[in-house]
């Protein structure tokens, strides 16, 4: 089974930056992407940004276009995610995710806090 550990949470303000890990553990036989969503405090879960695991392409939302840049350490088997000028809108859960051949895990999450 398949579990994801993220970490780097915190609180910052409006304009700064936050570096987000994710520690794969488990099978890492047949994924395909890894990738990064956040839920903000009353709002649905939305997507933030993906990395193909083996080719290292990757995707954002047109919310953070610009200011985020996912990455993969394939030996340490951690996905990364750093968001640069940050919004108190951005205040949000922020998850690991991984999609592979038996679906999607999730992480539980990990609290950034933004204030302006």
């Amino acid at each position: 089974q398949v579990q994801l550990t993220e970490s780097g949470g915190g609180c910052g303000q409006a304009g700064g930056s936050v570096n987000l890990s994710c520690i794969v553990s488990g099978p890492t036989e047949g994924r395909f992407d890894m990738g990064w969503w956040r839920q903000a405090p009353g709002k649905e879960r939305e997507f933030v940004a993906a990395i193909n695991w083996d080719a290292g392409r990757t995707y954002y939302a047109d919310s953070v276009q610009g200011r985020a840049t996912i990455s993969r350490d394939i030996a340490k088997n951690t996905v990364s995610l750093q968001v640069t000028n940050l919004k108190p809108e951005n205040t949000a859960v922020y998850y690991c995710i991984g999609d592979g051949e038996n679906g999607r895990d999730w992480g539980k999450g990990t609290l950034v806090t933004v204030s302006s």
